[in-house]
């Protein structure tokens, strides 16, 4: 098994925001190697507002997290291409290493 330097973004957006497919067209243009969409079932923004998916108090912005990794310097330019083409205002990226 070996090992290599990788890098891992997150961009957090709300399900009723049009950014995740354009956040999904923009990777797949920069052809980055792995790309998940998580959904929360709940979750608070700077607002202080909660979203949830609960019965009483259905939200329909509930909140996407869109995960990516690739070598650093794609993720990089990736989170430049992001930034310039969308409003994004919740990018968080960190090393890691990827055990192949």
């Amino acid at each position: 098994m070996s090992e290599r330097q990788i890098k891992i973004a997150r961009v957090h957006t709300l399900e009723g925001h049009d950014h995740f497919n354009q956040v999904l067209s923009v990777l797949q243009t920069q052809n980055i190697a792995g790309v998940t969409v998580l959904r929360g079932i709940a979750g608070v923004g700077e607002s202080g507002q909660l979203h949830t998916s609960s019965l009483l108090s259905l939200s329909l912005e509930l909140p996407i997290i869109i995960e990516f990794y690739d070598v650093p310097e794609r993720v990089e330019e990736a989170i430049k291409v992001l930034q310039s083409q969308l409003d994004l205002q919740h990018i968080v990226s960190w090393s890691a290493t990827a055990h192949v």
